[in-house]
């Protein structure tokens, strides 16, 4: 028997958890490192596990035997179908898994389950939406470094280039590009270091030092509304007739408010619910349906 349910935002930066009873009660929340598929199954599930952990400590409980638990996750790099079907195949033995992308377990919890579209901003982006018909659409959320246009890890990129134009003497520099240069080693060989071992989580770290100089430096400002406006040609791809309500979402949603089109912020509305919900949204779904034990949406 089912006694508590869990859901996962599990990204590149990080992973969040929320828990319920069976009966709907909270009972808390929790926090690790990454959990998207591209830095392994293994550590995936060791993150996962970790913050629920803290969450289950955090409302006062031992863990319980993971047979009683049913598991909902909507994690980064769920559209390569070999990652997701090894890390369901990798299940540490809880009583259901339900696994989607990050975007559809956010669309989710952003609309409550109701037709909408989201644009998810963090470390990568994606564009989603869910239509009165019940089918889904996808937009963008072709990975870094190729696409996740407007995501932190595609401004941190641009914040390199930047860097690299005005060490070389291409362009003129100032704060912004120092403060841009120190976070990645200070010099010109230290960057090259830096460039190396860069992942797009690193990239995406740079991206709070762009809106941090956005309001003084014309360079990080530009950055940004070019962010702004890829993130209405995902709006437009996603929703040509503007029918449906838009929830910017992830921890770079509402920075971007103040770089968008007027146009598409008429459109924006704020999220019910969040990713972690969507997740709990998605497996409820599937043991209160009787569906197969784990599954991939």
């Amino acid at each position: 028997m089912i006694e508590f349910f869990i859901g996962v935002d599990g990204g590149g930066s990080g992973t969040r958890v929320r828990i319920e009873r069976g009966n709907g009660v909270p009972v808390g929340e929790g926090d690790s490192g990454p959990s998207g598929l591209l830095h392994g199954i293994k550590n995936a599930w060791n993150s996962v596990e970790d913050a629920a952990a803290k969450a289950f400590r955090a409302g006062g409980l031992e863990v319980p035997p993971r047979a009683a638990t049913a598991i909902g996750l909507g994690l980064a790099g769920v559209h390569n179908p070999q990652w997701a079907a090894n890390f369901i195949d990798a299940n540490p033995g809880y009583g259901a898994v339900a696994l989607g992308t990050d975007a559809y377990t956010t669309l989710l919890g952003a609309h409550s389950g109701q037709p909408g579209a989201i644009i998810a901003l963090g470390t990568g982006s994606v564009g989603e939406i869910l239509l009165p018909d019940g089918t889904r659409r996808e937009v963008g959320g072709w990975g870094f470094p190729a696409g996740d246009e407007a995501s932190g890890a595609w401004i941190g990129l641009s914040a390199v280039n930047h860097v690299q134009q005005v060490l070389d003497g291409r362009v003129q520099g100032g704060a912004f590009a120092i403060a841009v240069a120190v976070a990645c080693g200070g010099e010109r060989h230290a960057i090259q270091v830096w460039l190396a071992n860069a992942t797009q989580t690193s990239y995406a770290r740079l991206a709070p030092i762009v809106l941090q100089h956005a309001n003084n430096d014309a360079t990080a400002r530009e950055i940004l509304l070019e962010a702004g406006r890829q993130v209405d040609l995902i709006a437009t791809a996603l929703d040509p007739q503007r029918q449906l309500p838009i929830a910017l979402c992830g921890g770079l949603g509402e920075p971007m408010r103040a770089y968008l089109p007027v146009d598409l912020l008429h459109r924006i509305v704020a999220p019910q619910g969040d990713s972690a919900a969507g997740a709990l949204r998605l497996i409820r779904k599937q043991v209160e349906g009787e569906a197969k034990p784990c599954s991939i949406s």
